[in-house]
């Protein structure tokens, strides 16, 4: 299980620092939203403040764009340093292309599905040498929201699909994230949880980033 803290929780005033603090607490992954109010009814951030972070922090960027016709910024967010780029198959015109490029950019390639689109959305990409798929447990657009808990019913199709097929694809989920449904995230097949305010509302982060491990743990 890999815990990705969601920055769009995190001390916008302070995010050089609050990466360090996850570095030294531990923490492998950090996820990145990017929304363009449009896509979603929210601004956050671009790839310029990703790139001047990337040059102190050495997590895993995992950026995820809730952005209309993300084709067009694929290059901006490779070179700003951008280790996994997922975009949302609802975004996406021709997606394969799309995904094709992220690769061809040095990127690992993931494909985000909102609550609402199945998973036969992804039947021509799963074999496409995808790294990972995103199952959005909230709307997505905003923090802080509750788990949708029909998420769980779609993890395990997914990770049956994914089983079936040979495949190594990972299986993330976020969207109202926490200690207390991470293990049955996990038993339903989930690789990769992120957790925006149910991690970053509780420091100190390494005491969190073990409480997320030991509720997966725990009998």
């Amino acid at each position: 299980m890999i815990i990705a803290p969601s920055l769009l929780s995190a001390d916008f005033g302070n995010l050089q620092s609050e990466l360090e603090a996850l570095e030294h607490a531990g923490v492998e992954w950090a996820h990145w939203d990017v929304m363009d109010g449009a896509f979603v009814p929210n601004i956050t951030l671009g790839p310029l403040i990703i790139k001047r972070l990337r040059q102190t922090s050495r997590l895993v960027f995992d950026v995820h764009l809730m952005i209309k016709e993300p084709e067009r910024y694929l290059g901006e967010f490779a070179d700003a340093g951008a280790d996994m780029l997922v975009v949302h198959q609802e975004a996406c015109l021709h997606l394969q292309r799309t995904l094709a490029e992220i690769r061809r950019l040095g990127m690992r390639c993931g494909v985000a599905l909102n609550p609402a689109t199945p998973l036969c959305a992804l039947d021509y990409v799963l074999d496409e040498h995808l790294d990972m798929v995103l199952i959005m447990s909230v709307n997505p657009g905003f923090g802080g929201q509750s788990f949708l808990p029909a998420s769980l019913r779609k993890v395990r199709e997914l990770k049956r699909l994914i089983t079936e097929r040979g495949l190594s694809t990972l299986i993330q989920v976020d969207g109202g994230v926490q200690p207390e449904n991470s293990r049955q995230l996990v038993e339903a097949g989930a690789d990769v949880l992120v957790s925006g305010s149910a991690f970053f509302n509780y420091p100190p982060y390494a005491s969190r980033l073990q409480a997320f491990k030991d509720a997966v743990r725990c009998k």
